[in-house]
């Protein structure tokens, strides 16, 4: 049911996702601003969410992030969750090439090896691609372009089989897209950056492993979870920012500027403020921006995204035993519908110990749209035969879910950093982009986004913003 939104704020945000949550809580919680948070679905969260499959907690959208990044690592401490924050179980991936499982080589960075004798030992490449990988060791300096594709970093280096059964699974894994049009620039710029400080990648891997400090403690796991699932990150931001401003069935329907700001139509009236925030995907937001400032909606719409879904399904353990490890990845070149099978009871310690198994298998990539076709029981039939083949996991299951995300994984080809500098150029003072379409697509890149553009919004907005029209308030603190 549409709520009734209030007539203005200092801040409306367009998008109820993590990036549009996170704006707010920091608009907020740093700088004291009046913020409305408008979301077009029923729920806020966007594709944070967590379901119950069999009784325990699933997340049918992001299940991890990073424990390096800096600004969630704080949010998460802030909102009080660092309690529950919860490392992987032991047990290592696997990828799936040449009609088997293989464990991912040890010491690589997105596929990029620092040796190449674990490649030989995990048996994932032919003993042909492993010395072809070999020869990134003599071979001259590549000269890359400025803006190179992730294709044009490895595959002169490392050869084919590297490129095809370990980079791609592991890029695509993460971005559903393709490393042959992904900007090496602007999705793995560590990649690149490891690229152009010397002539061999192998070389250059090697003295990074080296120049690291030495650990006094145990490693944090790179990848780590919330116990009960991710959801709880939004519902605590809902609750940090205020559930009355953060409003669910209530889109925006138009934009208008105005001599103060703007004012941003919705089902239930116009809600005016002084500075905008577009949280929402790149083409919802073009969609709002079509009336007003067609060159910038142009650009906007300019940004590719890739259409996916994922299939969990609830299993006996009795029927199925113990998965050994956290799941598998599979190369775009097996030409099989599943992207990837994470097996969520082996990997995340608040999953383990029941009586269920719960197998989570991703589907859908950029060029592989093939799922879209199919109807949930016909999806779940493909991955079912998927799993029985790699696995031989035939088991029936007691429950499934099917979370289908079209139009959500945005794509960083290559230009993708010149089109934000275009779309940064175009951008009135008073308007804010942000979101998984620019600096960032994983959780951690969307909350540390979030942050550095609501302090651009508090640096933008003056004292006399911030205050009445009565001179004797100017530079008042707020």
């Amino acid at each position: 049911m549409t709520e009734q939104a209030p007539r203005s704020a200092d801040v409306v945000v367009v998008g109820g996702g993590v990036s549009g949550l996170s704006t707010a809580y920091w608009l907020r919680s740093e700088h004291d601003l009046d913020v409305v948070v408008l979301e077009s679905a029923d729920r806020p969260g966007g594709k944070v969410t967590t379901r119950t499959l069999a009784g325990l907690p699933v997340d049918t959208g992001p299940d991890a992030f990073l424990s390096r990044a800096a600004d969630l690592g704080e949010l998460v401490s802030r909102l009080g969750l660092a309690e529950s924050v919860v490392g992987p179980l032991p047990g290592g991936a696997f990828i799936w090439s040449r009609g088997a499982l293989h464990p991912i080589p040890q010491g690589g960075f997105f596929g990029i090896p620092d040796r190449v004798l674990p490649l030989l030992r995990s048996r994932l490449l032919s003993p042909v691609g492993v010395a072809r990988a070999g020869l990134d060791l003599v071979l001259p300096r590549t000269e890359l372009r400025a803006d190179p594709s992730v294709a044009d970093v490895v595959r002169p280096r490392l050869g084919s089989e590297v490129f095809d059964r370990l980079v791609q699974p592991l890029i695509g894994g993460v971005h559903a897209g393709s490393a042959d049009r992904l900007s090496a620039r602007s999705t793995v710029p560590e990649v690149l950056g490891i690229a152009r400080s010397g002539r061999s990648l192998v070389l250059a891997m090697r003295r990074r492993r080296r120049s690291a400090p030495k650990p006094t403690t145990p490693p944090a796991p790179p990848l780590v979870s919330l116990s009960g699932g991710m959801g709880r990150l939004t519902d605590a931001l809902v609750d940090a920012v205020g559930r009355d401003r953060v409003l669910t069935s209530t889109p925006a329907t138009s934009l208008r500027r105005t001599p103060d700001g703007w004012a941003v139509g919705t089902p239930s009236g116009v809600v005016e403020a002084r500075h905008l925030v577009l949280a929402s995907p790149a083409y919802a937001a073009a969609d709002l921006l079509d009336g007003s400032d067609p060159e910038l909606a142009a650009e906007l719409r300019g940004i590719e995204y890739a259409d996916v879904a994922n299939v969990t399904l609830a299993l006996r353990r009795d029927e199925v035993g113990d998965l050994v490890g956290t799941g598998f990845l599979v190369p775009p070149v097996e030409q099989d519908l599943v992207v990837g099978c994470t097996w969520l009871t082996s990997k995340w310690p608040h999953l383990a110990g029941s009586g269920t198994v719960l197998v989570r298998c991703m589907v859908g990539r950029d060029g592989d749209s093939r799922w879209t076709s199919m109807d949930d029981d016909a999806l779940v039939d493909a991955v079912r035969a998927s799993l029985a083949r790699m696995m031989g996991l035939a088991a029936d299951p007691v429950d499934v879910l099917v979370q289908r995300w079209p139009a959500a994984m945005p794509q960083y080809v290559v230009g993708h950093a010149a089109r934000l500098e275009r779309l940064d150029a175009l951008l009135p003072d008073t308007l804010h982009l942000t979101g998984a379409a620019y600096r960032g697509a994983g959780l951690a890149g969307c909350v540390g986004d979030a942050r550095r553009t609501a302090s651009t919004v508090a640096t933008r907005l003056s004292p006399v913003d911030l205050t009445d029209t009565d001179p004797s308030l100017e530079g008042a603190a707020r």
